[in-house]
């Protein structure tokens, strides 16, 4: 069991005397229990900013009890305390042989007093003067550059899959439901990860309470619940999708690639049993208006699985460090909800200023290379697809193999893309009227648009037919809107030019197939 590992690590760090423990997590009762389980004989205190300063071994009436009389007088209550207990703990050597658990510390990392006094317990404590284990749990983590050689950080992993089969099978041995067959607990199996035990138990016996049994309907309660994950989070965006490769006019390459991938995926214990690994990621390059961010939808309804947008202005926090964390939490979630897409719009604009100087270019930077590590190492089933319109604002570390599949560039449609866009959005609002419009004339009138410019022209066609009280629309209507309208082309003619030879110089694919 992975959580096992969690204790491990959390144990053999310990033993080692590593000075501070910097627990990144949510789970305040979880990890206290856990540090309980693997602490011993060895005597546990806690400070949070609620109840001051508690013995946490010592429990009267299911709560912990406080430490009264501190090492110099009375608790108030008040986080001078915990500067107190660290100062002289330190001086008396009351803090040997102690863990101090520390809740929520991030804010108060950032006084210098408060970093002084732990790094000289740290320095005792590296000379074998002292031994005392510091625990900080918070859900963001702010390492100051003074403590970073005396600190390990320790993230809880999630329930591995086998280890979710064990609850799953033991619920039903328990409830007297029997087994389920193979595939179905598979799909189940991979539905919860992501969720702790007391969560899939809790979905479990919901779902037998109301309906008396578990089967592929459970696995919509399971979806809701990481929905709820989602939106209690606020970092990512769960996108609904309706749109489908149908609504993609050409780009037949990518979508072909696409579909091979959703092979992988929609088996990925089978995939995983022939040897073939999980796809990573696909880096969606063009000019704008020509179906990157409608592949990214369209790819997670061809793979059948949730869609999340990651919005880089919402990693940025106030605190230090605190914009890598929402990173690792968005990343983390992600792979809670996974099998997903990640969605990551307009890449080259979330990682504007690398490498620059100053605090928001360092923070950036930081962030660049955290996605970078994850990218090269995941191996979840978060595919990531990632949309931008000018590649060459991009780190050309980005682009090096391992971070993506492959990396495909979208130019203007072809003449075949064309019609083919044409008749899907005349399809899509006027059908019966499809065969009233010479979609050719149209193809032959519009070259240079994009699939965005398109799909205006036929919204404006249609407007203006129906403002004029016309029974139907007709070639005329958005032959008069075309020459109304601008195309992509005539608007940034040169910058197409530059991006499409930057494209071919760098050997990417072509999205669509050449006719």
């Amino acid at each position: 069991m992975r959580v096992e590992k969690f204790e491990v690590k959390l144990r053999e760090y310990i033993d080692a005397q590593i000075p501070i423990i910097y627990i990144d997590s949510f789970d305040d009762n979880k990890m206290d229990d856990m540090i309980l389980e693997v602490t011993g004989s060895r005597k546990v205190w806690e400070w949070n900013e609620m109840d001051g300063l508690m013995n946490r071994k010592k429990v009267e009436k299911g709560k912990a009890v406080p430490v009264h009389e501190t090492i110099n007088g009375k608790d108030d209550g008040s986080v001078k305390t915990l500067y107190d207990v660290i100062r002289d703990g330190v001086r008396q050597e009351e803090l040997d042989r102690k863990i101090l658990i520390v809740k929520d510390i991030h804010p108060y990392l950032e006084d210098p007093k408060l970093v002084a006094l732990l790094k000289n317990a740290c320095l005792r404590i590296e000379e074998g003067r002292l031994e005392t284990t510091f625990i900080f749990i918070s859900p963001i983590v702010s390492i100051p550059k003074e403590l970073e050689k005396y600190m390990v950080l320790l993230q809880e992993d999630f329930l591995d899959e086998d280890t979710i089969r064990e609850i799953i099978c033991g619920f039903l041995e328990e409830t007297n439901l029997g087994s389920l067959y193979g595939k179905l607990l598979d799909e189940i199996v991979v539905a919860f990860k992501g969720l702790s035990k007391l969560e899939i138990e809790t979905i479990l016996a919901l779902d037998v309470s109301a309906r008396g049994k578990i089967d592929r309907e459970t696995v919509r309660l399971i979806v809701e619940q990481k929905q709820q994950m989602i939106r209690k989070a606020g970092i990512l965006e769960m996108i609904p999708v309706s749109e489908g490769m149908e609504d993609i006019g050409g780009l037949e390459n990518l979508k072909e690639w696409l579909g091979r991938k959703s092979v992988i995926l929609k088996d990925m214990a089978k995939a995983g049993r022939y040897g073939v690994e999980l796809p990573k990621g696909v880096l969606i390059a063009g000019v704008p208006g020509c179906g990157k961010s409608l592949n990214a939808k369209a790819s997670a309804k061809l793979f059948e699985v949730p869609l999340l947008k990651l919005d880089m202005g919402r990693l940025m926090g106030k605190y230090v460090g605190e914009s890598e964390t929402n990173l690792r939490q968005a990343i983390s979630l992600a792979e809670a909800i996974s099998p997903c897409v990640l969605w990551v719009d307009e890449l080259e604009k979330a990682f504007a200023g690398i490498g620059g100087t100053g605090g928001g270019a360092e923070v950036t930077t930081r962030l660049f290379g955290q996605f970078l590590t994850w990218m090269q190492e995941k191996k979840s089933a978060v595919f990531v697809v990632a949309t931008a319109n000018d590649i060459m604002k991009l780190p050309p570390e980005l682009m090096r193999k391992g971070r993506f599949d492959e990396i495909f560039y979208v130019k203007l449609p072809t003449a075949a893309e064309r019609k083919k866009i044409f008749e899907i959005h005349i399809k899509k609002r006027r059908p019966d009227d499809l065969n009233k419009v010479d979609v050719n004339r149209l193809v032959s009138e519009s070259n240079g648009y994009s699939g965005a410019d398109i799909e205006g022209v036929v919204k404006d066609g249609i407007e203006n037919a129906y403002v004029k009280g016309k029974p139907c629309v007709d070639t005329s209507d958005i032959l008069g809107a075309i020459r109304a309208t601008h195309s992509l082309n005539e608007v940034m003619k040169d910058d197409i030019a530059k991006l499409e030879k930057e494209y071919k110089e760098r050997k990417f694919k072509c999205a669509s197939r050449d006719k």
